[in-house]
């Protein structure tokens, strides 16, 4: 399924005999179906008409734990969603490697954190992270009304771990939010995303 709709992307990146196109800014987000930590199935294409979030996550990584620890990713998600806002959380992490859990293991570590998401979503083949050209953990994508990504990359511009950056930190996905929500072009559509790297199956 996946293979078909990757026609219509841009740039193309080959892995394990599979090849990807990675979403771009200013052209449609590609279409993904997953299943999440409680056994519900999301499609992409149920939210159209709607403005989604795609937030890649590990939660071993050091860089997450900056956001989670602090707060600072819930204190979004819990803002953006009564507005309407989708987010859909993903652990693209394969069986072995670092962040990759059964979903009642992360249900048990996510509980912890009061996270503020629509979902937490399960992709440990990599596909829809490779489809994304998910770098790192945060990795963010936001997607419009119309179904197009309009900013892709760092949640802000402190590449550390350091909870006590976050406060002075210029966050490109509120802003991009913000002016989404309010039907504004994105000034800074995208940002080189900071973070460990996703950890997709050996030689992926």
């Amino acid at each position: 399924m996946i293979k078909i709709a990757l026609i219509a992307f841009g740039i193309v990146v080959t892995t394990a005999g599979m090849t990807f196109v990675e979403a771009e800014v200013g052209k449609s987000a590609p279409e993904f179906s997953l299943p999440d930590t409680n056994g519900k199935t999301f499609n992409l294409k149920d939210f159209k008409g709607k403005i989604v979030v795609l937030e890649w996550y590990n939660p071993d990584c050091p860089f997450v734990h900056k956001h989670y620890d602090s707060g600072n990713m819930q204190k979004l998600q819990k803002k953006y969603t009564p507005k309407g806002v989708i987010w859909l959380t993903i652990d693209s992490s394969a069986p072995g490697q670092q962040g990759n859990y059964s979903a009642e293991k992360l249900n048990n570590i996510t509980w912890k954190e009061k996270p503020g998401w629509n979902a937490l979503l399960m992709d440990p083949s990599g596909e829809v992270g490779h489809l994304y050209g998910a770098k790192t953990t945060p990795n963010m994508f936001i997607i419009d009304t119309k179904g197009m990504v309009v900013y892709k990359g760092a949640i802000d511009d402190k590449p550390t771990t350091d909870t006590a950056d976050i406060e002075a930190a210029n966050n490109f996905v509120s802003r991009a939010l913000d002016e989404t929500i309010a039907g504004r072009r994105v000034t800074i559509p995208f940002k080189k995303p900071y973070g460990c790297s996703v950890k997709y199956a050996s030689g992926n």
